[in-house]
Order: structure tokens, then sequence, then C-alpha cells
């Protein structure tokens, strides 16, 4: 008998992210998901014709990307007709989730190669207007942004489950006691890693351009950013709050691709994998507190590898906000200079479907480029959620 088949991260890119109004206000979320898809197959030389399929997380999907966006970036790419493709909404972790799905459908050996990522385009995300019961109603009605957040929120939901994001970090900072210091001090990192990190080149090989835009690097990093500077925004949420503009991801527009295979996927996508899918992780919590649901997401990824955090030495771990990230790397007890050392969602953008590949893809990628057998993607999900995947890199076992 052969053993269970092994999943492997072979390649990951992504657009730059984009600020909400910014370099790809004209570009439709389904092109900016067409583009990673393309550079891959054009980068690795692969038979388009040998995907199994595609798997791309989207969060809104009210817009332009309504029509299945992985069928039809699939489509637009140039893929086949054959290739089919199906979309995941699991929020901000829409992509880290199709890539866990893509990983468990070769390990099953249902698929060698599958082509996995997300996408968003928050400044397109339309607004929606409720349809009502019959024609013609007699009161007004109103439009609702899609962009982020709850909308058209079902009454029978606990009020305090429905808060804004910001607020439910607000309460989480009320619970662990996570200072306005160290929230700025971290957003100041997050800014200063992801310049350093681009300067350095390591971002080359990870960003594609996407045609017919201008756009080389991530739109939102503040290289200047201090923890001095940063502590003299106000308040977002409260008036004697801690979060703030600048200790919160932006709204981002921008789509990533990871391309995922069997070990016998080697010679068919013509190079040698980055790292083993070694495990995966979901938590869910109460929903106003989902800022804390990777904490527990990545525990149960790695007891499933067999493993502990003295032997990982490299985290990706979205920064939705300061606060929530500092939370999560104080619950795992871990060194915080492991944590996204090219920079976080802070500086990078959080397109919200498109976060999960590039957290996935840096990881990959940085621990090859230092050295690390073990290495943490997370990220958190509105709505009480969060995951975990756990990889590793088989060069340093």
């Amino acid at each position: 008998m052969t053993g269970t088949p092994q999943s492997y991260v072979y390649d990951a890119v992504r657009t730059p992210f984009a600020r909400f109004g910014g370099a790809f206000a004209e570009t439709r979320p389904d092109d900016l998901a067409a583009a990673t898809l393309r550079a891959i197959v054009d980068r690795t030389g692969l038979d388009p014709e040998t995907i199994d399929e595609v798997v791309l997380g989207n969060a809104n999907g009210a817009g332009e990307e309504n029509r299945n966006v992985a069928r039809m970036a699939a489509l637009l790419a140039g893929l086949p007709v054959s290739v089919p493709g199906t979309t995941v909404n699991r929020l901000c972790g829409s992509s880290l989730d199709a890539a866990m799905i893509g990983s468990r459908i070769i390990e099953t050996g249902d698929a060698d190669i599958v082509l996995t990522g997300g996408v968003e385009s928050m400044t397109r995300a339309p607004w929606v207007l409720p349809k009502p019961s019959r024609a013609y109603p007699a009161a007004n009605a109103e439009l609702v942004s899609t962009t982020l957040g709850w909308r058209l929120v079902n009454p029978a939901m606990p009020t305090e489950w429905t808060a804004s994001l910001g607020e439910c970090n607000e309460e989480l900072r009320d619970i662990h006691g996570v200072s306005r210091e160290r929230q700025d001090e971290f957003a100041a990192r997050s800014h200063q890693l992801a310049h350093a990190a681009w300067e350095a080149g390591f971002y080359d090989d990870l960003v594609v351009a996407v045609p017919s835009t201008d756009l080389t690097r991530d739109e939102s990093i503040r290289p200047d950013s201090t923890a001095h500077t940063l502590a003299q925004l106000k308040p977002s949420f409260r008036k004697d709050g801690t979060i703030t503009a600048g200790n919160a991801s932006p709204l981002s527009d921008g789509a990533s691709a990871v391309l995922l295979g069997s070990a016998a996927a080697a010679d068919r996508i013509g190079r040698n994998p980055l790292a083993r899918v070694a495990g995966r992780g979901t938590h869910a919590v109460e929903p106003h507190r989902f800022g804390y649901a990777p904490v527990e997401a990545a525990e149960m990824a790695l007891a499933r590898v067999g493993i502990s955090w003295s032997d990982v030495g490299a985290v990706e771990l979205n920064e939705a906000f300061s606060v929530q990230s500092l939370i999560c790397v104080d619950a795992w007890k871990i060194d915080p200079e492991i944590v996204n050392t090219k920079g976080g969602a802070i500086a990078l953008g959080h397109p919200l479907g498109a976060s999960g590949g590039r957290v996935l893809g840096t990881l990959a990628a940085a621990m090859r480029a230092e050295g690390h057998r073990w290495g943490v993607a997370a990220i958190c999900i509105g709505v009480g959620q969060g995951l975990a995947v756990v990889l590793e890199n088989e060069e340093t076992a």
C-alpha cells in the first residue's frame, strides 16, 4: 500500500495591494484574479490542461465578482474551458480556506494540481438596495455598502455579535489590556519591515503587475511611520478608544494565487515545491471575539503535526488590527520578532478575499529565504472564526 498523498506549495504570487479608491479603482476584481492565475501559469511553464481545479476565495461577492469569480477568472486568464472553478467565502479567511480545501483535494487523491488564491476589490464593492417583499412600498429604502462588515443584519442576531469590527477589537483590548503604545509600536514596525522587505528585493518574485495599471508596490506602506507619529491619530471607534486608522489594516484591493500540487506533480510543474502543507486548523468563537480565534486554530494545526511553538521559526499572522495581532502573539507565548518579518496587513493592505493567499505565499518564501523548517500562517475572520496552516520546508528536515 502507498502512503497518504501529501500536498505542497509550488509557487505563490500576488498583485500589489492598492489603497481604497487608489490605483486599482478602475480594475475589476475578476481581472485582478485573472492576472495572478495567468502569472502562475506563465512563470512556471505549467501546461494549463493539467490543472485539475481552481479554488478562489472572495468575501463580498456582491459586485462584478458575483458569478463564481474562480470560474470567471480562470476563463479570463485563458485557461482551458475544461478547467473547473469554485469560489469560497469564509470572509477574511477565504483564500487561506481555498488553499486548505485545495490541499485536502490533493491529499484525498482526487487531484494532482490545484490553483488556489483569492481576490477582493473593496473599492468596487457595490451598494445594495434591499428588495421589497412587494412592489412599490410606501416607505423609503436605504442603500447599504458591501465594502466591509455587517450589512442587512438579521434581527434575530444578538446585538453584541453584530458590533462593528473596530468596536469588537476595542472590547478585546478591554479584556486583554493591550496599550495604545504597544499597538502603535506594532503598526510602525509593520510599515518599516514592509518597506525594508521591498527594498531588499524580497517581494520582487512574489508580486506581479496587473495589466493596464502602473502600480508596482503596495500602495499603503508609509516607511516614515513611527510610534510617535501614529500616536497623534484620533481613535476611530470610541472617543476614548485605542484603535486608529494607523494601527488597523486599511481597506484595499488586490488578488493572490497559490499553486498547490502533489509530490508527483513536480515534473509537470517543472520545479520542486517550496513547502509541504503539514497541518491545518479551524476554530470558532463568539462572533464579537473573532480577533482571538486564530489562537486555538494555530494550536490545533500544530498539534495535528505533532510539533510545538518552540519548533516554529516563522509566523505570518494577518494584521487586521494591531491589538488583535498582539493578543494572539501574547497567547502563543512566542518571540514577536518571528512574526511578520516582511511587514503585515497594516502596511501592505488587507483585500479581504486575497489576504490568506498572501500570508501563505509570504510564509513559504520567508521560510525558504531564512532556512526555517516550520512555519505558521494564521488569520482571524469576522463572525468569530480563525484559520491556520502549518508549512514544512523539507529542505531543512
